[in-house]
């Protein structure tokens, strides 16, 4: 009894040690593949070129006996090193990129299609993020003199010598600029997230400044003036009627004033965007100027507020800009935001930004159309339709003076 008892409890033993040995690190190369919402597996697509580990014996002394053992032995143990790169926190996976440099130059003297596992080796140690860009010049200079020697040490022909270092430093340069393009979006994201927080916590401290200020004093006052004049009523004088007068009054002043601030409060969400592309872009040193919003429904303002942070997200990416304006303008019935900068332009084929934009103009039954002559900026132009009742919902919320 005791004996199963103790089977029972060992037995998960050798599955949860696999499941540790599979399970992303927070700070992996497979969690951020998760954090960006792409598959965990897009990572294992570069296994692709280890096909050139089955092609080298074709091009050499065929297949042998001694090829098949040593592949048997190896690939999966290259397999498990590079699921330990994907997978490791990133200041241990350099680790297993260079066990696998270390396995392609001990295999070196008898199996040359472990050339392949060198490239491999050289080029996940930069998919590891340990360094910057000269340690990582650094690192795959010394690998490669290293593989130099070695392999002319045990006879290889000069043409290796030559062209795995030149495949080396390519595909690694290739894998380190993707690295950093990779790194500075996510520098751009984070600043982005962090302009819009504090521009969330400016408005959210400018409402409650007004709020205080509008109606700090104002109820004071009423609260004097009903007091007052509950004392000249208890002595039936007719100063009373005066004052609690005055307290009306100064009840339906107060009520247009908080029927003008939550106005403004509804229509912070473009102001809000506003603000926070103006720092966004300052923080890229380009200029921006923008003209006051109109009041507008409120789903019309948020559509364009969503408008207006992609359109920034692209000039700060792509248009090379020093300058941008944003302007509101009423034609008729119909509300017009334009964009424009003095960036390169040449816009030619949508990506997702604009196909993103135009199906948030579309939802509002609007139009988008974008001018990008090459070298002369690029002006995009939102056409929404304003529906028959344009006053903000604020203030229909309110109820009107006089009313029950």
């Amino acid at each position: 009894m005791i004996d199963s008892d103790h089977s029972r409890l060992d037995s998960p033993v050798p599955s949860n040690w696999l499941a540790s040995l599979l399970r992303p690190a927070p700070d992996s190369s497979v969690a951020d593949l998760l954090r960006r919402g792409k598959s965990p597996w897009s990572g294992a697509i570069h296994l692709l070129w280890s096909v050139w580990i089955f092609l080298t014996p074709v091009l050499g002394n065929g297949f042998t006996l001694r090829w098949l053992f040593i592949t048997l032995v190896s690939y999966p143990l290259f397999l498990l090193l590079y699921a330990r790169v994907m997978l490791a926190p990133r200041h241990h996976a350099w680790r297993y990129a260079l066990a696998m440099v270390a396995m392609a130059l001990v295999l070196l003297p008898w199996y040359p299609s472990g050339l392949s596992y060198f490239v491999f080796g050289c080029v996940l140690l930069r998919m590891s993020g340990r360094g910057g860009w000269w340690v990582y010049l650094l690192q795959l200079t010394g690998l490669n003199l290293l593989f130099g020697t070695a392999a002319l040490y045990f006879g290889y022909p000069w043409q290796a010598l030559v062209w795995m270092p030149a495949v080396s430093f390519i595909v690694g340069l290739v894998v380190n600029v993707e690295s950093l393009s990779h790194q500075r979006d996510v520098a751009l994201q984070l600043s982005q997230d962090e302009v819009r927080r504090l521009a969330t916590t400016a408005e959210r401290e400018r409402i409650g400044r007004d709020l205080h200020d509008l109606l700090g004093h104002t109820l004071s006052l009423i609260t004097l003036k009903l007091e007052l004049a509950r004392k000249l009523y208890d002595r039936q004088d007719e100063r009373a009627r005066q004052e609690i007068g005055e307290a009306e009054a100064i009840a339906r002043e107060a009520l247009a004033q908080v029927r003008s601030a939550v106005t403004g409060i509804r229509a912070s969400d473009l102001a809000g965007e506003l603000a926070s592309a103006r720092l966004l872009l300052e923080c890229q040193q380009v200029h921006l100027q923008y003209s006051v919003p109109p009041p507008m429904p409120v789903e019309v303002e948020r559509g364009l507020a969503l408008v207006l942070r992609e359109a920034a997200t692209n000039i700060v990416r792509h248009a090379q800009a020093t300058q941008a304006q944003v302007e509101f303008m009423q034609e008729g019935r119909q509300l017009v935001m334009q964009i424009r900068d003095d960036g390169r332009g040449g816009v030619q084929a949508e990506g997702n930004g604009l196909c993103g934009m135009r199906e948030r103009v579309a939802a509002l039954a609007g139009a988008l159309a974008v001018q990008s002559p090459r070298g002369e900026g690029t002006v995009l132009t939102v056409r929404v339709p304003l529906a028959a009742a344009t006053v903000p919902v604020a203030t229909a919320a309110l109820p009107q003076e006089g009313a029950a």
